[in-house]
């Protein structure tokens, strides 16, 4: 047996096991950034347009991306200042995959308000009629905005959430595996009873794959456990670090290989071609936005309100104590680990925090196409991730500039596909 650290593994292994950075696209409406809509050549309607989405998808897929990747929001919201969410995921998911040819499509459905026999059909159908290009993101749901329209009061706590979720995922895939085998399957559990037979047959890719969206320890060992993708939250090198081997070692606890599970942290873009021009375009993105929305964004990771706060202050210390239980912090705790790996020295004033915060979460380059080819290089060679989840900061222009121009450089890089080599999503990661 090897005596080689896990951290001396991890990079080894990155290395041995992939030679090719995955890329997949974050769909956020007009854009990451807030004010994407108000400075490109777009339409409200866009929104609700799936001319729209296929013409962003097959931008993508110029750039031989993997994959486009949807959040769902199952939940009324003020659209102003920042259109988000008016279609329904698979939706769109569908008529991304007629208007495409091999990437893939990754569509968000909650455990908590899904479910699992229902969700697995669905799909399982998408992947089929796709191709083998559809993957599922597990999420458990913690906006409590969400609850009232299931007939809810409030969302189950997390602990619920994640034992629900992690039986609602092994019915998904028992379901899946009948469709493979033909075999019945019979599950009786904490929250759901099933037995039967899948209609379907299996898919190209055989089942559809499966990424989860969690920084909680729950979230870690449910990905370690089931996952064929983790959407990574990360803003510093020695957290993601961290987190990397231990969603890899878990996977091996659970009998499974490292390379069985593919790390891909968010990684938000604002490019220019010098550094100045990305700095002047971000800094008019967020002139265009009021302190609220970020305030917003900051509050939901602080777990408190910020809005009464005085912008040219420090945040108080008060507000940055790791939560003392995952039970009354109920936002996301990897949002908040991260955030406070990442503050240190950063706590000037809120406003400063605000400015430099521009990922709402993830990590943010705001400089030029070599600048961001060589930092997904050295992340990805450093064995800090596998890929990245790009969140752009407009669409579609911000990715026709991102796959004309920072592309290319991954490819003389030899870390990024020159064409599709293989049909299906399963293949690639």
């Amino acid at each position: 047996m090897s005596s080689a650290t896990g951290a001396e593994r991890s990079e080894r292994d990155v290395r041995s096991e992939r030679s090719e950075v995955i890329l997949n696209v974050n769909f956020q409406g007009f854009g990451q950034r807030p004010a994407a809509w108000q400075v490109q050549d777009v339409q409200a309607r866009d929104l609700i347009d799936e001319r729209f989405y296929q013409r962003v998808a097959q931008i993508a897929e110029r750039g031989k991306l993997d994959a486009v990747f949807f959040a769902d929001h199952p939940a009324f919201g003020n659209p102003n200042p920042r259109p988000l969410g008016l279609a329904e995921p698979f939706v769109v998911a569908a008529a991304i995959a007629a208007a495409t040819e091999r990437l893939g499509v990754i569509v968000s459905g909650s455990t908590t308000y899904n479910d699992p026999i229902e969700l697995a059909d669905r799909v399982l159908g998408l992947d089929l009629v796709a191709g083998g290009r559809i993957g599922w993101n597990v999420v458990t749901t913690y906006n409590p905005v969400v609850s009232g329209n299931f007939g809810l009061s409030e969302n189950p706590d997390r602990d619920a959430r994640y034992r629900r979720a992690g039986e609602f995922v092994d019915l998904v895939t028992a379901h899946w595996r009948s469709a493979q085998t033909g075999a019945a399957y019979r599950h009786n559990g904490e929250f759901f009873e099933a037995e039967g037979v899948a209609q379907s047959p299996a898919s190209v890719q055989g089942r559809p794959v499966v990424f989860q969206a969690g920084g909680s320890p729950q979230g870690r060992d449910l990905a370690s456990r089931i996952a064929d993708g983790v959407f990574a939250v990360e803003l510093t090198e020695a957290s993601a670090r961290k987190h990397y081997e231990a969603v890899k070692a878990g996977a091996v606890a659970h009998g499974r290989k490292r390379s069985d599970v593919a790390i891909v942290p968010g990684l938000s873009l604002v490019l220019g071609s010098t550094e100045a021009e990305a700095r002047a375009l971000y800094d008019d993105l967020e002139s265009r936005v009021p302190d609220s929305y970020a305030l917003g964004a900051l509050s939901s990771v602080l777990g408190a309100d910020a809005s009464g706060l005085d912008l040219d202050l420090p945040i108080p210390a008060e507000l940055l104590r790791p939560p003392t239980d995952g039970v009354s912090h109920t936002a996301s705790l990897g949002y908040r680990e991260t955030f406070l790996d990442w503050i240190g020295s950063r706590n000037t004033s809120v406003r400063d925090v605000l400015r430099d915060f521009g990922g709402y979460g993830a990590r943010i380059i705001v400089g030029t196409p070599e600048q961001v080819a060589d930092d997904i290089e050295h992340w990805f060679r450093s064995g800090l991730a596998d890929g990245f989840n790009l969140m752009i900061d407009r669409f579609p222009d911000g990715l026709s500039a991102f796959v004309d121009e920072v592309v290319p450089l991954l490819q003389r890089k030899r870390i990024f596909r020159t064409d599709y080599a293989t049909p299906t999503l399963r293949s690639r990661l």
